[in-house]
């Protein structure tokens, strides 16, 4: 087999259609469907074919690579895709869906003769548009050449977890690697918003900390969103970072955490959205460190 792939890219929000666009960037035959056929159709500048239907799109996929909002709805786009769907064929699941529907996803593959690859990403817009994602992808090593050619062309590096994708060892890694950026992030909200309280120039606060073990490049990318309004585009919108949180916290549950601050920042996000916050990024969750009337104007 060659090193170009006919891949489907099922999903395309702020994350999948980046991924299909650097696919077709790279050689390979990229088909895309989007529940909402609209935001897809710009791919076809890219020479990405956008399909009608899930079905239609995988035919003939040597790799199909799900980017859906969550476990449940990945599983519903590949159950209206199973006619089309080969044995044999490779299933990249990307989205980051918990811990819990995982083993609803491994299931349909193995019903469906799938070789199914964990493979969650981390990143955000603009690594997603660069091909600098980090995948975190577990899957069999025999099989590893079908989706090695795809994960080279949406991102910088793979980082291999384990030889079982139903094993659930890259979504645990994505979570507790989540869990870190959903903190930061409310950090960062919280420090300009108390910043704003006390009448601190945040750029005092930024001084202070200047080159020492405080200091933090995420930390600056986050809060140069809020100072200088550039909300939007979302490089990871509130709505999605509140599912994140939720699948973190559910997770530490299930396993006998507790995870307060996960939870808290949780809360944080899904005040910000109730705000009208839900597009923006998530370092929106600013505005839920004041009232209704005091974020307008924030």
């Amino acid at each position: 087999m060659t090193d170009t792939r006919t891949v489907t890219v099922l999903g395309t929000g702020i994350m999948g259609a980046a991924m299909a666009r650097n696919l077709a960037r790279a050689g390979h035959t990229v088909r895309a469907w989007n529940r909402t056929r609209a935001k897809a159709e710009p791919l076809t500048a890219d020479g990405v074919l956008v399909a009608g239907t899930p079905a239609e799109a995988v035919e003939g996929a040597d790799v199909v690579l799900t980017m859906l909002y969550d476990g449940p709805a990945a599983l519903d786009v590949m159950r209206e895709a199973a006619p089309a769907l080969r044995p044999g064929t490779a299933w990249a699941q990307c989205t980051t869906a918990g811990t819990e529907a995982l083993g609803d996803l491994a299931a349909f593959a193995g019903e469906h003769g799938l070789v199914f690859f964990d493979a969650p990403v981390l990143g955000t817009r603009q690594p997603a548009e660069a091909g600098q994602l980090l995948v975190l992808a577990a899957g069999p090593a025999g099989h590893r050449s079908l989706v090695d050619p795809v994960f080279d062309a949406i991102g910088s590096r793979t980082v291999w977890t384990g030889e079982d994708g139903t094993a659930g060892t890259a979504t645990r890694l994505k979570l507790v690697a989540n869990s870190w950026v959903v903190a930061a992030t409310a950090a960062t909200g919280e420090t300009l918003a108390l910043a704003k309280a006390l009448g601190v120039d945040p750029q005092d606060f930024f001084d202070a900390i200047d080159g020492g073990p405080l200091d933090m490049g995420y930390l600056r990318a986050k809060a140069r969103l809020i100072l200088d309004g550039e909300l939007t585009p979302a490089q990871f919108a509130v709505a999605t970072a509140v599912k994140d949180a939720r699948l973190i916290v559910r997770a530490g549950e299930e396993h006998g955490v507790r995870l307060d601050v996960a939870a808290a920042s949780a809360a944080r996000l899904e005040r910000a959205a109730a705000q009208g916050h839900a597009d923006e990024d998530m370092a929106a969750a600013y505005f839920a460190s004041f009232g209704e009337a005091e974020a307008s104007s924030a």
